[in-house]
């Protein structure tokens, strides 16, 4: 479970809402339909979600299988 600290009563409210929401179209069209200036902080909260998620990832193994299909061997 990701926790985002520092936030103020408005950013804790948009994170909750953001959260809440089932797709990431579903959070788009939220950010899409706030006022510009609540839009930007409604970003701004959604990257930091985006960034706490990274900080709890663990287990990258799936992820180095993916991109060792790329990787260039020396000849």
């Amino acid at each position: 479970m990701i926790t985002l600290t520092g936030l103020n009563r408005k950013q804790k409210m948009l994170a909750d809402i953001i959260w809440a929401l089932e797709t990431q179209d579903a959070v788009l069209n939220f950010i899409a339909s706030l006022p510009p200036k609540d839009r930007k902080e409604a970003e701004t909260v959604t990257q930091l979600m985006i960034l706490a998620f990274f900080d709890e990832v663990e287990d990258t193994q799936e992820a180095c299988r993916v991109i060792d299909q790329f990787r260039l061997t020396g000849a």
